[in-house]
């Protein structure tokens, strides 16, 4: 690709208004994790279920915090009635039945917690672990790129009360605020895992906001299609992806954080950033919007002690995987302790128009076993002069994680924002 360097400015002239000195990764004059987070879920005591919930909830229903909720098998909320859920209110996942709850298409979930009184949803085991139970569903009717106005999730649920998409970008599927999800997950026999949270044809109305999802067995957040903003979203330590966008989905997540472990991988994938257009592309209507993500002010790290090690040892993947037809601008982000940071599908052509479609500027790209690369290629040249190019901001470090973030492994109280110093790190890379 001869001509990559010769029309980047082209392409990049007048474009950027590019600031080298804001901040990246998470953002916030206070570490925002206060207060609402877990991150050693398996030490508290929810105390004892006194409520059941099962079968379909029909009717406008709501849920009290002086209550404990055990979810027993797939609980449906349809019939476009609304479940509210009152800050502070624990609802149990049963183990042993499998237990998910689905919001149908046209139905609400109200589940606004607060900052010093969020809402939990848990495994009812006595020694919790990922994939206790099943997972949130939210169904919506906002447009995917399948043919057709309506798809069908596949968790061996009732097909009748799982169908999602339609046109109605400004659907409103409720509200999720201050939520916990933990140890979600649970595998379904021959259809893979649970995603402790599908977001499936969701519209631009619903509000998703300060959502934690902790050791979870399959996907954290899946996003099939919709249009959607998320803000202040944690995933720490899932087996399998943290953040997985497909089917035409547009989304924007702002202010966001992956936490990985060397130690918690899944055969089929365990990444922080999962972005495609499909899985087949039979099926998939091409005059459709395909899957576009807008990403502000992430944070992808592995939380590793010692990363080097880990990566010699054949533990660590990519932090970021792009597939073919698909658009991604990633902004003011870190990745750090990665190998590599980013892997591109062997299926996209390194050229300038492919290259407009997947963006990373002012990032910091920290401790990784290389940036960019193309899967199955180890040539990355074309891609490190594309992206190393000052234009676009991009800065580039060796520094172990306690120096890079201000109180990573603090047990209680983590801070995962970047050290104030570390965005003057080189352009050098």
């Amino acid at each position: 690709m001869k001509t990559i360097t010769q029309i980047i400015w082209m392409l990049l002239f007048g474009v950027f208004g590019v600031n080298a000195q804001q901040e990246k990764g998470i953002i916030g004059s206070n570490n925002w994790l206060n207060n609402w987070t877990e991150f050693k879920p398996n030490k508290v005591d929810y105390g004892e279920a006194n409520q059941i919930l099962a079968g379909n909830i029909t009717v406008n229903t709501k849920l009290y915090k002086k209550n404990v909720y055990i979810l027993q098998g797939s609980v449906f909320v349809t019939n476009n009635a609304t479940l509210t859920i009152e800050p502070g209110t624990v609802i149990i996942g049963d183990y042993e039945s499998s237990a998910s709850l689905v919001i149908t298409k046209g139905a609400t979930i109200i589940a606004e917690g607060l900052e010093t009184d969020p809402i939990v949803f848990t495994s009812n085991r006595s020694s919790r672990k990922a994939g206790d139970w099943g997972g949130i569903v939210i169904l919506g009717d906002a447009p995917t790129n399948k043919f057709g106005n309506a798809s069908s999730v596949n968790f061996d649920l009732d097909t009748s009360l799982t169908s999602y998409g339609g046109s109605n970008v400004s659907s409103n599927s409720g509200v999720l605020k201050f939520v916990r999800i933990e140890f979600a997950g649970k595998k379904i026999k021959g259809l893979g895992n649970f995603n402790a949270l599908l977001l499936a044809g969701v519209g631009n109305k619903t509000v998703l906001e300060n959502i934690m999802i902790s050791y979870s067995a399959g996907d954290s957040f899946e996003i099939f299609g919709g249009e959607l903003t998320l803000n202040k979203m944690v995933s720490y330590k899932s087996s399998s992806d943290d953040y997985k966008f497909n089917f035409g989905t547009q989304c924007r997540i702002d202010n966001s954080l992956a936490i990985r472990s060397s130690y918690l991988t899944s055969s089929l994938g365990s990444r922080c950033i999962d972005v495609a257009s499909y899985d087949k592309k039979e099926g998939i209507d091409f005059t459709k919007k395909q899957t576009s993500v807008i990403a502000t002010n992430l944070t992808l790290v592995n939380n590793s002690e010692n990363i080097n090690a880990d990566i010699q040892l054949g533990l660590v993947k990519e932090a970021v995987y792009v597939s073919e037809n698909t658009f991604l601008d990633l902004k003011r982000t870190v990745i750090s302790g990665f190998n590599p940071a980013v892997l591109l599908d062997n299926k996209i052509e390194i050229n300038g128009e492919n290259l407009k479609k997947i963006k990373f500027e002012e990032m910091y790209f920290n401790f990784c076993k290389g940036n960019i690369f193309t899967e199955y290629n180890s040539n990355n040249e074309d891609l490190e002069n594309w992206y190393g190019n000052s234009a676009f901001s991009n800065v580039y470090s060796k520094s172990d994680n306690k120096e890079t973030f201000i109180d990573l492994f603090n047990d209680k109280k983590p801070d995962f924002r970047l050290r104030i110093a570390k965005i003057t790190a080189s352009n050098d890379h």
